[in-house]
């Protein structure tokens, strides 16, 4: 279980980050979607106990975060979206590394590494310094620790961003075998409706939805998106949300599109999801 209250992060410049965030999941994995600086990353960095909170409470499997910091550590993992590999290091030795600071033994962490890289598909490469993998490859490698860490928590900060579509959809795969629970953070609706149980949608340091997927878009459940008619305004185009049995109207005019998570997005906060 994982359960905030009231969490609230301000900034020395006067930023609010977060602003009164409560919640509480036991989903396998919960999803915080948002545009950057919604407020994602640093809800992860309190979680992790790598930041303090301005305020509030939050709690993993029970333990409070920072009355309980050492506890929360010992069972849960963390990649952060800026994690690079060592350059001259190796996928074999990125994972040994990581699993004998952990506590395994070497030949605990030897046997470990030999099964996650190959449940990964970095065996062929186990013993290539990381500066000659791809951008992809680079990040199965941490993939690989969170796996290997069999953690009953890992947070995962934007696991796929800058990814060729071929290489996230492996991680995808990846994360789907994962016992562990999962709390992702992504800007990527597709990712999001792919791996999540539960969502959490946050704007500006809020939450603004949560739930399940057809939860959330239950309320557009009978519509369709018309792109190049309507008032709703994003950016330079023009959206419309009709139903679906009028849809037939639009065809040939204008661009019609089934009903997606950014739906949700623009009608609370008039903004696109995805940036681009």
């Amino acid at each position: 279980m994982i359960e905030t209250i009231n969490l609230t992060k301000i900034y020395k410049d006067g930023t609010v980050a977060l602003d009164n965030i409560s919640f509480s999941s036991n989903s396998r994995v919960l999803t915080l979607l948002g545009r950057n600086g919604a407020g994602k990353t640093t809800l992860t960095r309190i979680l992790s106990t790598q930041l303090l909170p301005t305020r509030g409470e939050a709690y993993i499997e029970g333990y409070h975060i920072v009355k309980d910091a050492n506890k929360v550590r010992k069972i849960i993992t963390s990649i952060p979206q800026e994690a690079q590999p060592v350059g001259m290091a190796s996928p074999y030795e990125h994972l040994i590394m990581f699993l004998t600071a952990k506590g395994n033994s070497l030949s605990e962490a030897e046997r470990i590494s030999r099964d996650v890289l190959k449940e990964v598909g970095l065996w062929e490469s186990k013993d290539k310094p990381s500066d000659e993998l791809s951008g992809g490859m680079k990040r199965k490698i941490f993939v690989a620790m969170a796996l290997a860490s069999n953690s009953e928590v890992v947070f995962l900060d934007e696991p796929t961003t800058g990814l060729d579509p071929y290489s996230r959809t492996e991680i995808w795969s990846i994360l789907k075998t994962m016992k562990s629970k999962i709390v992702l953070t992504t800007h990527y609706m597709e990712e999001a409706e792919e791996l999540s149980d539960d969502i959490i949608l946050l704007h500006k340091g809020k939450i603004i939805a949560k739930g399940t997927i057809d939860s959330l878009l239950y309320k557009l459940k009978d519509k369709v998106r018309v792109e190049g008619v309507g008032d709703i305004k994003v950016g330079r185009l023009r959206i419309s949300y009709v139903d679906k049995e009028d849809a037939s109207k639009y065809l040939g005019k204008y661009v019609v599109k089934p009903i997606t998570l950014e739906d949700l997005f623009i009608l609370y906060t008039g903004e696109s999801l995805e940036e681009n």
